[in-house]
């Protein structure tokens, strides 16, 4: 059990390090003010106008770093500092959550997939881990049988997370690549701006991809737990 809170606290450590480093690199370019001067919506709004996309509303949500887009009403959430501003931060996000919307509109094959595993993941990630330790707990109770196989419905609870997690990497990449991909083709900001604009959102990446493997190591160790405990 320790080594779980070891890697349990190895992971939190990089995901709080990985996140306060993407705060300071949108609080950074969120001072490389847009030549253009274009706020983070009418970035948005063009760039759907620019791929024929009519049927979604880009609107302002509370909070930081709450953007994202809703493919179930159609909206590109921008958070208030994004919507607002005009600097090379709020271009990046604005794009990239447009970058979204795009893939809803060519259904995109990876973004259809992730949408299609939502409605489970989100009754079972919060389940997965209750249930791997009522299953072992029921094990040692009374025995390997149904305590075992309890747990084993746990980890693939908690394996449909984590195959969750990792389809998002290439989502979330692929907005990412096509929001620069316009920014750039369209001259809608500098070669500073844009330089911005990619680090920020590089970063933004990189906190998925810690997440994933957070997922994908916690699956693992109880995984070796459960089935160790067969043998």
């Amino acid at each position: 059990m320790m080594m779980y809170y070891i890697l349990l606290g190895a992971i939190a450590l990089v995901s709080w390090l990985v996140s306060n480093k993407l705060k300071s690199k949108f609080k950074h370019y969120s001072k490389v003010h847009l030549r253009n001067g274009m706020s983070g919506a009418e970035i948005a709004e063009k760039m759907l106008a620019d791929h024929g996309i009519r049927d979604v509303k880009v609107i302002s949500t509370p909070g930081m770093l709450t953007d994202h887009y809703n493919p179930v009403n159609k909206t590109v959430n921008l958070s208030e500092g994004v919507y607002n501003q005009r600097n090379a931060s709020a271009a990046a996000v604005a794009a990239h959550e447009c970058g979204h919307a795009v893939q809803h509109a060519t259904a995109y094959e990876w973004l259809t997939l992730r949408s299609k595993l939502v409605p489970v993941v989100s009754v079972t990630s919060g389940m997965s881990m209750w249930v791997v330790f009522g299953g072992i707990m029921l094990g040692a109770a009374a025995g390997v049988g149904l305590g075992y196989w309890v747990a084993v419905a746990g980890l693939i609870m908690m394996g449909l997370a984590t195959l969750f997690s990792f389809i998002t990497l290439p989502v979330e990449y692929d907005a990412s690549n096509r929001a620069l991909a316009w920014l750039k083709n369209k001259n809608m900001v500098t070669q500073e701006e844009y330089k911005g604009s990619e680090d920020a959102l590089k970063w933004a990446a990189r906190t998925y991809l810690v997440a994933a493997i957070g997922s994908l190591a916690t699956l693992v160790y109880w995984a070796m737990q459960v089935l160790g405990s067969r043998d």
